[in-house]
């Protein structure tokens, strides 16, 4: 009985240090000053996949820069461009069990060498925003934010918003912290 306890703990161990958090970076050109932009337009909706809910990202951009004071506008000083993709990809555990090991010290008789191996199937997604001074068409901003996605759909426009939060944590860049 322990050692099922045991090797349950080490399942539960091992599956919260798989977990993948969120990563995101972000990039600017020091040369800009953030703080005398206004405006922007959108180049282009974002493309990708569809499953990312590109509305759900426009949306969610739009509202993180007009809370910093950015106005939507048919020619903005910035235009902005995302892009989406997302691609399926498996982890394989093998889990081992008396390896040359005797178990009796974790109440377990009996038990023989064993080696099980699982396969969980993800799928990941990236995010990549870019900022364009509209003048001299010189990139500005980019952000770009990955992670593997969560296998309930009703949890996709939540992470993707958190993902948003995180992303335009610092922007604009060199403003105060807010």
């Amino acid at each position: 009985m322990i050692g099922r306890r045991f090797l349950a703990l080490a399942l539960a161990s091992l599956l919260a240090a798989c977990a993948s958090p969120v990563t995101v970076k972000t990039d600017f050109d020091v040369k800009t000053d953030f703080g005398a932009l206004r405006s922007y337009s959108w180049i282009a909706e974002p493309a990708g996949d569809p499953a990312l809910v590109p509305q759900s990202v426009i949306q969610g951009i739009d509202t993180r820069l007009q809370a910093r004071g950015w106005k939507r506008v048919a020619d903005g000083e910035v235009h902005v461009a995302a892009h989406v993709t997302t691609r399926d990809g498996q982890t394989f555990n093998n889990f081992y069990s008396g390896i040359g090991h005797d178990l009796r010290w974790l109440g377990v008789s009996g038990a023989r060498d064993s080696v099980t191996m699982s396969v969980d199937n993800y799928r990941a997604g990236t995010l990549v925003v870019d900022m364009f001074d509209a003048k001299s068409r010189r990139a500005i901003w980019r952000g770009s934010a990955e992670g593997v996605l969560p296998d309930d759909p009703s949890r996709l426009d939540a992470t993707v918003q958190r993902t948003l939060d995180r992303l335009f944590a610092d922007f604009p860049p060199g403003a105060p912290k807010r």
